[in-house]
C-alpha cells in the first residue's frame, strides 16, 4: 500500500497520507522518498511499533537510521529491494 502525503494514488492504488492511516500495518516499510523525509517516517514507525525499514538505492539518512536502530527497527539503506531479492534468489548472477 503506497504512502505519500503528496498524491492520491500510485500506479492505480490509493495512496495514504501517513503510516497511521494504513488499514493494515506492513511487515516492511519500503521508502522511496527524499532523505529529509526519513526521520518523520522513523518516528511514525516507532509510534506504531513497526520493525523493518528499507530505504531504496541512492537514499540515505544515517541519523534516522541510528534512531530507528536504537528503537529496535532493522534498517537497510541505499539498496534496491528488487535487486537484492534477485541476487538472493539466483546466487552467482549479477
Amino acid at each position: 500500500m503506497p504512502v505519500n502525503p503528496s498524491v492520491e494514488s500510485v500506479l492505480g492504488e490509493r495512496s495514504y497520507a501517513s503510516l497511521h492511516e494504513l488499514p493494515i500495518m506492513p511487515d516492511v516499510v519500503n521508502v522511496f522518498r527524499l532523505p529529509k523525509a526519513i526521520p518523520g517516517i522513523v518516528e511514525e514507525m516507532i509510534a506504531l511499533g513497526l520493525k523493518s525499514l528499507w530505504v531504496q538505492q541512492g537514499i540515505r539518512n544515517d541519523e534516522a537510521a541510528k534512531t530507528a536502530e536504537a528503537h529496535g527497527i532493522a534498517v537497510v539503506m541505499d539498496r534496491c529491494i528488487m535487486v537484492e531479492d534477485r541476487r538472493r534468489s539466483h546466487p552467482g548472477r549479477s
